[in-house]
């Protein structure tokens, strides 16, 4: 308890001082066409915004943005990353902005339901092949932010319906206790999932309410060659599954608890278990992994959308992204000037499976439903 409550008085503090540290760059100076220094970056002047752009090798702000009323968030990132966020936005801006914290497998089915009156604004954080569902079903706005000029080809839609704020890798959460028990070393291969050791000592979440865990179908798409093997692997691999639960990063706080041996999660919510003090390790299977790009978008219809341009644009840069380890968020940043952190860990560092985002997010839900048919159905999911 003495642990818990230290780290949360201690992210407390360090998210105050990143607040502090993101707003500080005063934005006093700030006017359209006047010089700036930092690309990417966002200040606030007499109630306009402004962003600090390139115009031919020159770093210069651009019109500014007027912007007022209420933004409203959907945000499929940790409670914490949301937190500092929509306040630093806010701080910066004077936007009055709201989240609602949903697992990003469920924000798609949520933007359909109120699409003739939509009460989000902007969509942040998960899976790139959630938000691919959310473009091909018209549920979110192309928009091209001038800072994706900085950013890396690979990490956003060419047609600008989603931009990517960070990226993290599949992995292996284990409990180093509950294996000791077990006799069972951490698994570092997909087939070490299916040892009949670990029967009900694995935990994951649904592939339809998580993106987390329908990026752990789909690598097996990728890896297998198949919809069909990959089906039948998941089939093999629920033999083991304590429960599917219905947000991604629930695995960590239950295999850090010892409910179960192995939580199947993004790297870096391990790592942010392994800082709060949980006796974890992280592994990766050797035939390959898949990983997210998490992103963000402008909602169709949104009531804000120059407010919510402006969030896109802070979400992309380094002043944004900054955020993220200071409330234990470890995801490997987009923004190449953001700053690095130790506990970070790397895609060039892990074997990537040949994720396809596009083909992804075109079957996620047919492979979704069938998935409820042939193994378990979405409505089991809990927690």
């Amino acid at each position: 308890m003495r642990k818990s409550k230290f780290a949360i008085a201690s992210a407390i503090s360090v998210l105050a001082i990143s607040l502090l540290t993101a707003v500080a760059p005063s934005a006093n100076a700030a006017k359209a066409n006047g010089p700036c220094f930092r690309e990417g970056q966002l200040a606030s002047s007499n109630g306009v915004t402004y962003l600090c752009v390139n115009k031919g090798g020159k770093l210069t702000y651009d019109a500014g943005r007027k912007l007022s009323g209420n933004l409203n968030v959907v945000c499929g990132a940790t409670e914490a990353w949301c937190v500092a966020m929509t306040s630093t936005f806010q701080k910066l801006t004077g936007v009055t902005t709201k989240f609602v914290r949903l697992s990003s497998g469920l924000v798609p089915a949520r933007l359909e339901a109120y699409k003739s009156n939509p009460e989000f604004d902007v969509w942040h954080g998960g899976p790139a092949d959630g938000f691919g569902v959310g473009k091909n079903n018209g549920l979110i706005e192309a928009y091209k932010s001038p800072t994706l000029n900085m950013l890396d080809k690979k990490v956003y839609d060419p047609d600008g319906f989603w931009s990517g704020v960070y990226r993290g890798a599949l992995g292996f959460c284990s409990n180093r206790d509950a294996l000791r028990k077990l006799g069972v070393k951490a698994p570092r291969s997909w087939a070490d999932l299916l040892n009949p050791r670990l029967k009900g000592q694995i935990l994951s979440a649904h592939p339809a309410t998580s993106g987390t865990a329908f990026t752990t179908f789909w690598t097996q798409v990728e890896r297998l060659g198949s919809e069909d093997k990959a089906m039948a692997y998941m089939k093999d691999f629920n033999k083991n599954i304590l429960y599917y639960s219905r947000s991604g990063v629930a695995p960590v706080a239950a295999a850090g608890r010892g409910e179960v041996a192995v939580g199947l999660v993004f790297a870096h919510d391990c790592v942010a278990g392994i800082e709060q003090g949980f006796p974890l390790i992280n592994t990766f299977p050797s035939e390959g992994t898949g990983y997210e790009i998490g992103s963000v978008a402008i909602v169709k219809g949104a009531k804000n959308p120059d407010a919510a341009k402006s969030y896109i644009d802070f979400a992309l840069s380094a002043q944004a992204q900054n955020l993220g380890a200071g409330v234990a968020a470890y995801q490997e940043l987009t923004n190449p000037k953001a700053k690095s952190d130790r506990r970070i860990i790397k895609l060039s560092r892990v074997k990537l499976v040949d994720y396809d985002f596009v083909k992804a997010a075109a079957r996620k839900t047919d492979l979704t439903a069938r998935f409820d048919l042939e193994v378990v159905n979405r409505s089991t999911a809990r927690g």
